[in-house]
């Protein structure tokens, strides 16, 4: 996998994951081909379990490492990297001897443990669609602006 993530992460006590991908349109990273990449989302689900693993930690949920798993006999497969990993860490279903184990299924109900982690979010409209032709104009407008701006 092409690509820079840091996971987990702490910034004056705000949690939050970083991913950063090559800036060019074509770096395989951005393409499904089956002889290099069958899984190549693999980075944005790491860092979405990191931020479930955070979360479960701070309320105070069991659950294994997202990094252990060839503790557990699990291995990072050339072409699905560790996608059964992930599935099964999702789904509680990792064999030990004491039963199974993973995240536990109220983690995905539950928002981060800390106020702080709302503090500074910002609201994302990148998918908005305008709901009447006012905004439509507005949209147009912004995005030719953008687009001179940008150059």
């Amino acid at each position: 996998m092409i690509g820079l993530d840091f996971g987990s992460m702490d910034y004056y006590g705000i949690g939050f994951s970083n991913i950063r991908l090559p800036n060019s349109s074509k770096s395989y990273i951005y393409k499904y081909n089956t002889r290099l990449n069958t899984f190549p989302e693999e980075v944005l689900l790491h860092e979405f379990l990191h931020s479930l693993e955070r979360t479960a930690k701070e309320y105070g949920y069991e659950r294994p490492e997202l990094h252990d798993y060839s503790k557990y006999g699990y291995k990072n497969e050339i072409l699905t990297g560790q996608k059964k990993w992930y599935t099964d860490y999702m789904n509680k279903n990792i064999s030990t001897s004491n039963g199974k184990i993973g995240l536990p299924e109220q983690i995905f109900t539950l928002k981060p443990a800390k106020n702080s982690n709302f503090k500074n979010s910002q609201l994302i409209n990148e998918f908005k669609q305008p709901q009447n032709i006012l905004e439509e104009i507005t949209e147009m407008v912004s995005n030719v602006i953008k687009k001179f701006t940008l150059k």
